[in-house]
């Protein structure tokens, strides 16, 4: 691992149950970039997330973070070393209030020494969630809901946040916000790796992508190269 990784997935196989859903995937996430993973509905993005949190095991090849293997550890063990996931379909508790939903993120004992200042960063990115933070989260706007699981993520303090279709069914204007809070988030010093189907957007915000298909990456460098690569324009551009 380079002093420049932050995260080294190395040849990695991880299977649902009997089928295999990613094979040989190697990637890399840099100190302090946004990292883009780029595919179609069912390539793999969503696994390899859970394969980095824990939630699944790989079968072959590992996962080092900060230099040290987290393959076989726990999902609890992982987020104590700096790594929360912000799942697909924002999965806030329906009928607790926002400021619950934000202290729940912070449950792991390093978080909990940092509670109050995560708050309040949390605050800053999204000011809206400080004023709904009586109201029960089922109740919020869509573009609200997705604010308050990434502040949630914001509260575990992490040191890698990976995020997973973050703009899907969101209006243009709440897309733009939420894009404007990473790049914030970023200059914390918080690593980003994220999950988008919504290429050209993507290949604008992010620093380098990934492009997985059926499993496998095909394609991956900086974001300005991958734009022009007459691949990609053929495959999501339609040119």
């Amino acid at each position: 691992m380079s002093e420049k990784s932050l995260l080294l997935i190395d040849g990695i196989d991880v299977f649902h149950g009997s089928i295999q859903a990613l094979w040989d995937v190697s990637l890399e996430v840099r100190h302090g970039e946004i990292l883009a993973l780029i595919g179609a509905n069912a390539s793999g993005k969503t696994t390899l997330l859970d394969a980095i949190s824990g939630l699944l095991r790989p079968t072959k090849g590992g996962i080092e973070f900060q230099g040290r293997s987290i393959a076989g550890l726990d999902p609890y063990q992982i987020v104590e070393l700096g790594i929360t996931q912000v799942p697909e379909g924002r999965r806030v508790f329906p009928d607790v209030p926002v400021l619950e939903n934000l202290i729940i993120g912070s449950y792991n004992q390093r978080a909990r020494q940092k509670r109050e200042e995560s708050l309040e960063r949390v605050y800053e990115h999204f000011p809206i969630l400080r004023e709904r933070r009586k109201q029960i989260a089922k109740t919020l706007s869509g573009g609200e809901q997705q604010m308050l699981a990434i502040g949630r993520g914001l509260m575990a303090d992490p040191k890698l946040m990976l995020i997973d279709e973050m703009s899907l069914g969101l209006a243009p204007i709440v897309i733009d916000g939420l894009f404007k809070a990473l790049r914030e988030i970023r200059g914390r010093g918080i690593t980003v790796l994220f999950v988008e189907q919504n290429v050209k957007r993507t290949l604008q915000e992010a620093d380098r992508a990934y492009i997985l298909e059926t499993g496998q990456i095909t394609l991956s460098g900086p974001s300005a190269e991958l734009r022009g690569d007459d691949r990609v324009k053929i495959a999501y551009f339609g040119l």
